[in-house]
């Protein structure tokens, strides 16, 4: 981007200088890229660690979710797939790990996510309960 008064007085010799804060195309540039990565890039890396490490914590007889939405008993567990039991009549399906949503009954599931947006309610300070008074036909 052009700087007006660079042009006006270039002819002159006599150039203004190019102050402020930010007046340098390296400094915005430097500036963008450490926003870039702190906003989606490490967030996207903390996701797939946590993925990974969830992954590879299965055990036989855990309940998950995939992101299928098949739900279903762990009854066997590779390297890179794992056996799930959807039914009582031993309906047996092998995904990819890869393809595992989230593990833990569907109770678990729902408590967890439950339990998400009530950490921030829980830091406000709670005030006493007030306590109706009683009628007097109820004495």
């Amino acid at each position: 981007m052009f700087n007006l008064f660079e042009i006006a007085f270039a002819e002159s010799g006599n150039a203004a200088p190019a102050g402020g804060l930010f007046g340098s195309p390296i400094i915005m540039i430097v500036l963008m890229v450490a926003i870039f990565y702190f906003m989606l890039i490490r967030p996207e890396n903390k996701r797939k660690k946590e993925a990974e490490q969830m992954r590879n914590s299965l055990k036989k007889g855990d309940w998950l979710t995939t992101i299928g939405g098949l739900y279903g008993k762990v009854v066997a567990i590779t390297d890179r797939t794992v056996v799930l039991e959807t039914s009582e009549d031993r309906v047996r399906v092998e995904f990819l790990k890869s393809a595992i949503g989230s593990v833990g009954t569907l109770d678990e599931q729902e408590a967890a996510a439950q339990r998400k947006p009530k950490a921030k309610k829980e830091e406000k300070v709670e005030e006493p309960a007030i306590e109706e008074p009683k009628a007097a036909d109820e004495e």
